[in-house]
């Protein structure tokens, strides 16, 4: 990576994160340390939305704080990444709109639809999810290539 970075156009945002890219995610703990971990995402008008266990630190965390940061990184060599700031909202009851969202978040990370369900299958044994809708107060995108 250089030294010197340019700022990536709400255009160039966009299409980086349509890609199925890692994000992590950091929540803030109850002694106000922050709390890092990987996330599957899926960006859609403006805002950006996850899964998470009911049963989580995460889940606990947002509940009870749900300021939120995001790194979307491109991973190397190609030394762009987008950060975003916002405000999370926890969404616990099913239906068609939040079931969608959630196969298109999983089907983006897998080859095929019998990949990203037997996928879905073994999470499910896991305990019930929540999904997680973001939104954002800032979003800044920066490429060092």
């Amino acid at each position: 990576m250089t030294d010197t970075a340019t700022h990536m156009s709400a255009s160039q945002i966009d299409a980086f994160l349509a890609e199925p890219r890692h994000a992590i995610v950091a929540t803030v703990r109850t002694d106000g340390a922050p709390q890092q971990s990987p996330v599957w995402i899926l960006h859609e008008q403006g805002r950006i939305y996850f899964s998470i266990f009911v049963d989580s630190a995460k889940y606990r965390q947002l509940e009870r704080d749900p300021r939120i940061e995001i790194c979307v990184d491109a991973g190397h060599p190609d030394a762009r990444a987008v950060m975003i700031r916002g405000t999370a909202e926890l969404v616990l009851e099913q239906g068609d709109r939040v079931e969608d969202i959630s196969w298109r978040i999983v089907r983006r990370y897998h080859d095929s639809d019998d990949a990203a369900r037997r996928w879905i299958e073994q999470t499910q044994q896991e305990g019930p999810a929540a999904l997680v809708v973001v939104t954002p107060d800032r979003i800044v995108g920066r490429d060092y290539n």
